[in-house]
C-alpha cells in the first residue's frame, strides 16, 4: 500500500498546476511533509536532500493556492517538481508558487530544499482562493515563473525597493486564464489595483522567533489589513515598483493586496521582509564645544555630501576625511569668534544649524510623504526656506537664537548618540535629510518609520533636555550682557593695563626669564646635599 501511495503522489507530480501548504500537525507520512490550508507550520530544512511536501482534502470550490515559505536570512528553494528549474521553482527568504487547480483535484505536492551547511529555520503556510479572487502575478512578463506571487525586494543604504508582477482576473477551474494585454476594458485585468502595506517588527528585535511570528499577520488579507500600514495604492496603470527609506537594522515586511473593485474580492502577494543589513556580511552588517560644534556639523555635513557624490572613496575613509573637515570648520568658527570677534557669521550658522534641524522635523512628519516634496526643487527649495528663516527671524534677538540652537540641537545630539546604542526612528530626523542630498533616487522612496516605545521615551527625553536647557541658560543669563567682548580683546586689554598700571600687583611680577630661572633653582636645591652644622676648621695652638 505505501508503494502505491508514492507512485500515486509521483504520478501528480509529472502533471503541470499542483499545490501545496503548510502548517504544524503531526500526521505526517514517512518522508513526507503534511501541510493543511490556512495552518502555519514550523519546521526545519537540511541539505542535501530536497524534502517532498503534500496538501490533501483540498475543496472543491478552491481554485488556486498560494504556497509561501520564509526564513530568517538563509535561502530556501520551493518547486513544483524534484528538478529545480529557474521556470519552476523559487529560492529566497520570502517565495511562494502559485497552484492552478484541474477540476475534480484534491491533493497537490511539491519539493523544498535548502543548500546551507547549517539547517534553516522555516515557517510555511498554503492559502486558499476561489475562482472570483484575482490571482496575484498572474500577468508576469518579468520574472521567471508564469504566475509569480512573489515581491522582489532590493536595498542600499538609502532606499528599499520592493516590485511585483502585475495580477489577473480569476477564473475557474478548467477554463483558460483572461488574457493579459489584449485590450483595456472593465472586463480586464486594467481594473484591479494594488495597496502596497508596510509592517515594522518591534525595534532593536533581530530575533529569528519574532520575524517568523509577524509574517503570520502579514500572510493573508484580513490580518494585512488590519495590523499593517497602507502606504500607497496603484492602478493597473502605474509601474508596479515603490521605494522606502532605508532603515537598517529595523525589520520591516512588506506585502501588496490586489483588488478587484468588480467583484470587491482580494488577494495577498507573499509578503517580503529585510532589514536594510547583512547577518553574513561584515560591512553593513546588522551587529554598526559650542561653536566647535556648530562649525563641526556645519563642514562635515556638506564635506560627507561633496566627496560622497564626487569622488568613490571608500565609508571609512570618507568618516576620516569627514572627522578632519569638520574640525577644521569647528577650529576656524571658534577663531573667527576668538580673533576677530564676528559675530554675525557666528550666529548665521548656528540659526542655520537650528533652522536645518526644524526644517528637517518638519519633512519628517507624514508632510513629506506628500507627492509634491518628490520633486527635489520643491523639497530643496522648501527645505532651504525653512532653514534661512529660522536666522532671519530671530537676528533682531541673537542671544535667544543661541539659547535655542543650544537647547535643541545639544539634546538631539543626545539622541544621536543613544542611536548608536539602542535603535531609534528619531536618528532619521538627519538621516533621511543627508540620504536626499547623496541620492537622486531617493526622492521616490517613502519615508515611513516605526514609531514604538523606544522612540516615545527617547522623545520624551529629547524634550525633557531641551526645555531644561533652555530655560537655566535663560536664567543665567538674565541681567547680563547679550554678548561678551571676543576673548582676544579682553586679552588684549587685560594685557596693556597690567603694562601700564604700576599698582596692580601684576605689575610688579618679574619677566618671565627670571621666574625659570628662579624655579630652576628651587628644583637643582632639592638635589644638594645638606650641610652638617658645627665648626669644622681646626684649632691653631
Amino acid at each position: 500500500m505505501g508503494l502505491l501511495r508514492l507512485v500515486a503522489l509521483a504520478a501528480l507530480a509529472s502533471q503541470p498546476g499542483v499545490a501545496g501548504g503548510a502548517e504544524t500537525v503531526g500526521n505526517s507520512s514517512v518522508g513526507i511533509t503534511e501541510f493543511s490550508v490556512g495552518k502555519f507550520r514550523y519546521f526545519k530544512l537540511s541539505r542535501p536532500f530536497p524534502e517532498e511536501a503534500v496538501l490533501r482534502n483540498i475543496s472543491s470550490n478552491v481554485t488556486f493556492l498560494i504556497f509561501q515559505i520564509h526564513s530568517q536570512y538563509q535561502n530556501t528553494t520551493i518547486s513544483f517538481s524534484k528538478t529545480f528549474l529557474p521556470s519552476t521553482s523559487a529560492k529566497g527568504t520570502d517565495k511562494g508558487l502559485v497552484f492552478i487547480l484541474r477540476p475534480e483535484q484534491s491533493m497537490c505536492f511539491w519539493y523544498m530544499e535548502a543548500l546551507d551547511a547549517e539547517p534553516v529555520q522555516n515557517v510555511a503556510v498554503p492559502l486558499s482562493y476561489s475562482e472570483t479572487d484575482p490571482v496575484p502575478g498572474g500577468c508576469n512578463l518579468e520574472f521567471d515563473l508564469d504566475i509569480d506571487p512573489n515581491i522582489y525586494l532590493e536595498y542600499d543604504f538609502f532606499q528599499t525597493t520592493i516590485k511585483f508582477a502585475p495580477a489577473n482576473l480569476g477564473y475557474a477551474r478548467g477554463t483558460e486564464s483572461p488574457p493579459c494585454d489584449v485590450r483595456m476594458g472593465q472586463d480586464t485585468r486594467w481594473r484591479l489595483q494594488y495597496d502596497v502595506y508596510q509592517y515594522f517588527l518591534p525595534e532593536n528585535d533581530l530575533t529569528e522567533e519574532a520575524l517568523l511570528t509577524h509574517l503570520q499577520r502579514m500572510a493573508e488579507v484580513p490580518h494585512v489589513t488590519a495590523n499593517a500600514i497602507k502606504v500607497v495604492t496603484l492602478t493597473a496603470n502605474d509601474k508596479t515598483s515603490v521605494s522606502f527609506s532605508s532603515l537598517r537594522g529595523q525589520g520591516v515586511i512588506y506585502n501588496v493586496i490586489v483588488w478587484d473593485p468588480v467583484l470587491n474580492t482580494s488577494a495577498a502577494y507573499v509578503p517580503a521582509h529585510t532589514y536594510a543589513c547583512s547577518f553574513e556580511a561584515m560591512e553593513g552588517s546588522c551587529s554598526s564645544l559650542e561653536l566647535f560644534f556648530i562649525g563641526f556639523i556645519f563642514m562635515g555635513f556638506f564635506f560627507y555630501i561633496l566627496i560622497t557624490r564626487l569622488t568613490p572613496i571608500k565609508y571609512d575613509v570618507r568618516l576620516i576625511l569627514t572627522a578632519v573637515a569638520g574640525s577644521i570648520g569647528g577650529i576656524f568658527l571658534v577663531a573667527a569668534w576668538w580673533r576677530f570677534g564676528i559675530l554675525m557669521l557666528c550666529m548665521l550658522c548656528v540659526g542655520l544649524v537650528l533652522g536645518f534641524l526644524i526644517s528637517a522635523v518638519a519633512l519628517f512628519t507624514p508632510l513629506g510623504n506628500l507627492t509634491i516634496f518628490s520633486n527635489d526643487d520643491v523639497f530643496w527649495v522648501t527645505f532651504s526656506g525653512i532653514a534661512v528663516l529660522i536666522p532671519v527671524v530671530f537676528m533682531s534677538c541673537l542671544r535667544m537664537l543661541n539659547i535655542l540652537a543650544c537647547g535643541l540641537v545639544g539634546s538631539y545630539s543626545v539622541v544621536l548618540a543613544v542611536d548608536s546604542y539602542m535603535y531609534t526612528s528619531l536618528s532619521y530626523i538627519t538621516l533621511n535629510v543627508l540620504k536626499r542630498a547623496l541620492s537622486t533616487r531617493f526622492r521616490s522612496a517613502f519615508t515611513n518609520v516605526p514609531f514604538q516605545t523606544n522612540d516615545f521615551i527617547i522623545l520624551a527625553v529629547w524634550g525633557m533636555l531641551a526645555v531644561s536647557g533652555i530655560t537655566l541658560q535663560i536664567r543665567r543669563e538674565r541681567g547680563r550682557p547679550a554678548f561678551p567682548p571676543h576673548p582676544y580683546k579682553s586679552w588684549k586689554r587685560e594685557r596693556e593695563r597690567r603694562v601700564t598700571n604700576i599698582l596692580d600687583p601684576s605689575y610688579h611680577i618679574p619677566p618671565l626669564r627670571d621666574r625659570l630661572y628662579g624655579r630652576l633653582t628651587q628644583i637643582r636645591e632639592l638635589f644638594q646635599r645638606e650641610q652638617p652644622a658645627g665648626e669644622r676648621t681646626p684649632l691653631l695652638l
